[in-house]
């Protein structure tokens, strides 16, 4: 008998990638997505040996329900909406795609950065609106010769410090679970968070929501960093408190913000950022490029299929569950 796949949920307009892989590895798919019932109806009908999940919280109640499902496979880097403690717990292999958006996203970290620091979005506005004055957007500092920090230094935390280091800047680093050895040559790993935040001049935030980072960014560490430094975040919303940095920049503590992602996608109506002047907002679209996606969902689906096949999927989270 064929092995049975559940897509919870996804954006894509067909699964045809997904469906080829998994066929090939004799795996039937149901799109959740296209059903009239309720995703539990779904999962507790086909019983899956393996689900894919893009948004959709997998917790120990969800595992309960499709006591057959060998492996849980994320459609993304992050993974803060699967329970890795109860998946390993019942023996489920969580994976992710940790590599598929690289160029991607530290282009877009590096696009809000010179759109703040270059005007670009302001200059626009004004110019749509009948105004033609290049002295509008002053003050605006030079990139070269500044100082980019790192708020974590994985993957796509190392190509933005390449980039930036093309653009001229320094590049600072803060991870605690990262030696000095592994950063590239050129750039210097600081001990203390506040230390970084005080150094530069541009700030990029790559570290995973986790209990240790949430809410790391708030009012304290905004006010350690220079007044003419701008913040950029294409990690994980939760990670910020965006009232203080809202506040930040209203007040001019901070030059500016560029953020793809935020605790609450969409913002609430009422969000202090939308209506924040030197703020830049973009819909947690860092990732996205024709290339990416096609590159998430063909990894997403192997995770699957070596799961299914009895091997170790490549991109395991939780670990433990190996043991």
């Amino acid at each position: 008998m064929s092995d049975t796949v559940v897509f919870t949920d996804h954006t894509f307009d067909d699964l045809d990638i997904e469906r080829e892989i998994l066929a090939d590895a004799g795996a039937d798919l149901i799109d959740a997505e296209a059903r009239a019932e309720p995703l539990e109806t779904v999962l507790v009908d086909a019983d899956p040996d393996g689900i894919l999940v893009m948004y959709e919280t997998v917790d120990a109640a969800l595992l309960d329900r499709i006591p057959d499902c060998r492996v849980v496979s994320r459609t993304g880097i992050g993974f803060d909406n699967v329970d890795l403690d109860a998946a390993t717990e019942r023996g489920v292999y969580v994976t992710n795609v940790p590599d598929y958006c690289i160029p991607e996203v530290s282009d877009h970290a590096m696009a809000l950065l010179l759109a703040l620091e270059r005007k670009i979005v302001e200059y626009d506005a004004r110019v749509a609106a009948g105004e033609w004055d290049e002295h509008a957007g002053r003050p605006m500092h030079r990139i070269a010769g500044g100082t980019m920090g790192l708020v974590a230094y994985g993957d796509i935390a190392r190509a933005v410090g390449e980039k930036a280091a093309a653009f001229g800047m320094d590049v600072i680093a803060h991870d605690p679970y990262v030696d000095a050895g592994d950063v590239a040559e050129g750039v210097t790993l600081v001990d203390d968070l506040s230390e970084l935040l005080a150094e530069s001049d541009a700030v990029s935030i790559h570290a995973p929501l986790t209990p240790e980072t949430e809410g790391m960014i708030g009012a304290d560490e905004l006010a350690t960093m220079k007044e003419t430094a701008v913040l950029i975040n294409t990690g994980r919303g939760g990670i910020v408190d965006e009232a203080a940095l809202a506040e930040a920049v209203r007040t001019g503590a901070i030059a500016g913000a560029g953020l793809d992602v935020l605790a609450e996608e969409p913002p609430a109506d009422d969000s202090p950022l939308l209506d924040a002047d030197d703020v830049i907002l973009t819909p947690h679209a860092a990732y996205n490029s024709a290339e990416s996606v096609v590159e998430l969902r063909e990894k997403a689906t192997r995770n699957v299929a070596a799961a299914l096949a009895g091997e170790v999927p490549p991109y395991v989270v939780n670990d433990a569950v190996l043991d």
